[in-house]
């Protein structure tokens, strides 16, 4: 499993709490890439809800974002 911010951005409209099903089934509903879908089918199996990207993701912080996409030293 490799999230990427842009992998990520497909989430961000999920209807959270969600379980790993639900999100599946977001995730296609929406036309996510086969990255994301793939990802979430990788998510252990259980019927948890998931609260938020953090769930899935614990390393994500949307401040870092920009970070991720220009490296700290660019300029936009």
């Amino acid at each position: 499993m490799l999230w990427t911010p842009e992998l990520i951005r497909y989430l961000e409209g999920a209807p959270w709490p969600a379980t790993k099903q639900e999100l599946i089934e977001y995730a296609k509903r929406i036309g996510a890439p086969p990255e994301v879908i793939q990802n979430l089918e990788e998510l252990e199996d259980s019927d948890e809800e998931y609260n938020g990207i953090e769930d899935i993701w614990p390393d994500y912080s949307p401040e870092d974002e920009d970070d991720y996409l220009y490296g700290e030293e660019d300029e936009y």
